[in-house]
């Protein structure tokens, strides 16, 4: 049996560690030593790469890496929790950064930090936040930064036609780059069509499906199918919704929302499903 193509966050950061850690810092003198394991007890994402890294300054320290689909509300919580497990485990000063691929509902705005108070103590966990339709296509190809090359339609100026064939041309060139092809032309989809992005370069299903990231996707649409479907049901019953009822279904599971589903067909007002909504 052929071996599957590794297209995670994980194979896509050891391309090239080094100039990975030093554009996620900002510091060019960072050098990149390993790449851990990140899973803890129950808790393992193929999104979340952790490497150690070194500097001069700083010494032996840790760069946690969590690549997001799209940003959600759980995130800020997810990184304070991960890095805290990260620190406790390797006993280093971790550096967490959140890499936001696509860009979220407007509904949603994207903090780059986790701050709670109860009962007057407070929690509170920065960390950077690197949103890719905010980076220019051009520094790809000018640092270069061969893990950002299937991320290319998807930057800023990157959309161009001229542009996706650019970044083709350099996965092609690199025997180690060339299977990330299906992936170049995943994110091409957004911002191409489809036949064109088919034309141009190679598109195998069967590598994509390993991707987190179209995995990602798959239940989203699930989700969204759901959702819609929730919304629908509501409208026949009891006319329009208001706005924030519909945006508290963003982000539920599609159990929650089937379970919504049947609140939905038994109650009799709608008044009646936001109290169950708030339980």
């Amino acid at each position: 049996m052929a071996k599957v193509a590794d297209i995670g966050s994980k194979r896509l950061i050891n391309l090239a560690p080094d100039a990975w850690v030093q554009w996620v810092t900002q510091r060019p003198e960072v050098v990149a030593k390993e790449i851990l394991g990140s899973e803890f007890h129950w808790i393992s994402r193929e999104t979340d790469v952790l490497v150690k890294a070194y500097s001069a300054t700083h010494g032996d320290f840790l760069v946690l890496n969590e690549l997001q689909l799209r940003y959600t509300a759980q995130m800020p919580l997810r990184m304070r929790a991960y890095t805290a497990l990260a620190q406790e485990r390797y006993r280093l000063p971790t550096y967490p950064v959140l890499i936001n691929i696509l860009p979220p509902p407007s509904t949603l705005s994207i903090v780059s930090s986790y701050e709670q108070e109860f009962l007057g103590l407070r929690a509170i966990q920065d960390y950077r936040v690197i949103n890719l339709w905010e980076i220019d296509a051009e520094i790809v190809f000018q640092q270069p930064l061969p893990s950002l090359l299937p991320f290319v339609p998807i930057l800023r100026g990157g959309g161009e036609v001229s542009v996706v064939q650019r970044a083709l041309q350099a996965l092609r060139a690199d025997a180690q780059l060339n299977e990330l092809e299906s992936l170049l032309a995943f994110f091409a989809s957004f911002v191409l069509d489809t036949p064109l992005v088919q034309q141009i370069m190679r598109w195998d299903m069967a590598v994509l499906r390993e991707s987190p990231w179209y995995q990602e996707i798959e239940q989203r649409g699930i989700q969204q199918g759901a959702r819609r479907q929730l919304i629908r049901v509501l409208e026949q019953r009891f006319g329009e919704i208001p706005h924030e009822v519909e945006v508290r279904f963003e982000g539920e599971s599609v159990e929650k929302l089937e379970n919504l589903m049947d609140s939905a067909i038994a109650v009799s007002s709608l008044d009646e499903f936001v109290v169950i909504l708030s339980t």
